[in-house]
């Protein structure tokens, strides 16, 4: 199967406005706003692609936002002197969420079994350098671990982890039984949910989301109002503490967006234009002329661009209203926009 990566943008690799740009073009690590944000956190996963020329991306990346969720450790076991220089780059308050290694779904298998505990010690000692917030669990849609041994072995996880204030968030892809959510609840774990989708099964004093928005896959831009919405049910009374970690091809930007707007009680532009200016900006991205106008309502429909400077719209929005036909440049498309504007 070809990547996401391989046929979109990867995050904000684009001539938008960078992070840096829609919070004014400084780099404070907080913001200090018109209301307290000590119990939100807004950070996006890793640090990877949050690129500043001459300079360290981490550093850089934790001036701007108040925490990070480390990916990698999905994927692999990092040496510990690593994890230690993540930490030593960074300001003493900010703040690492850590993902549990993908090793741990067949570990659930076989509960009380040494491989589990070895892996959570791993993790353990991993959360307890970075001083994380939140060790998540995945659990994927095809995990083909029968109920009982799942519910079991995720007791078993979260009761022997013992890293300081680190506590387990557990993310289920597919069916959620209600023993497997009673388990969870009973073993003091965050339900993790994309609240931009839907919300916790169960009512924990800490929320801590992964936002994906409605796209397919990692392939979306959140609109104004859906991060309203979003810091809306994050501000509830009944969360001690927020903490949202978007992904995405435009993590770093929605990040940086639902920040100012947090600030300020405005929203930045996309890219400094409005109008057809603003939306041909969006297509001299990346994409790929000549085009069909299916072509470009699929792979640059679901982008942002400023209709105002107060408001922003989907591109889909407009490029629906194209004729049918095959279009070269960005000029093209927009040329025929302002044709059927007269």
């Amino acid at each position: 199967m070809v990547s996401v990566e391989r046929l979109f943008p990867t995050p904000d690799e684009t001539t938008q406005a960078t992070p840096i740009d829609m919070l004014g073009g400084e780099m404070p690590r907080r913001l200090e706003g018109r209301e307290s944000l000590s119990n939100l956190l807004l950070g996006a996963g890793g640090w990877a692609y949050f690129k500043v020329p001459g300079s360290d991306s981490l550093r850089t990346y934790s001036q701007v936002y108040d925490f990070v969720e480390v990916n990698s450790t999905y994927y692999e076991y990092p040496e510990l002197r690593a994890v230690r220089s993540w930490r030593s780059r960074v300001p003493r308050e900010f703040e690492f969420s850590v993902r549990c290694h993908n090793e741990i779904v067949q570990a659930l298998r076989v509960p009380h079994g040494q491989v589990l505990s070895r892996i959570m010690e791993r993790m353990e000692e991993i959360c307890k350098i970075l001083n994380a917030n939140i060790l998540t669990i995945l659990i994927p849609e095809k995990s083909e671990v029968h109920e009982k041994a799942l519910s079991a072995g995720l007791e078993q996880a979260i009761s022997t982890f013992n890293a300081a204030d680190t506590r387990i968030a557990v993310e289920i892809r597919g069916a959620r039984s209600k023993k497997l959510l009673r388990t969870m609840q009973d073993n003091d774990a965050v339900h993790c949910v994309d609240i931009s989708r839907e919300h916790p099964a169960y009512e924990s004093t800490i929320l801590y989301t992964r936002l994906f928005g409605k796209g397919e896959h990692n392939v979306y831009q959140f609109d104004d109002g859906e991060l309203k919405d979003i810091a809306r049910a994050a501000s509830k009374p009944k969360f001690e503490k927020s903490i949202l970690a978007f992904h995405g091809v435009r993590m770093y930007g929605d990040t940086a967006r639902l920040k100012k707007f947090l600030v300020t009680g405005r929203f930045p532009q996309i890219n400094g234009q409005t109008g057809l200016e603003s939306l041909g900006e969006v297509l001299r991205e990346d994409t790929a002329f000549p085009a069909s106008k299916s072509e470009l309502v699929a792979k640059q429909g679901w982008k942002l661009f400023d209709l105002t400077a107060k408001k922003r719209i989907r591109a889909g929005a407009y490029l629906r209203r194209l004729p049918e036909g095959r279009y070269n440049s960005p000029h093209d498309v927009i040329i025929s926009l302002r044709r059927l504007a007269r």
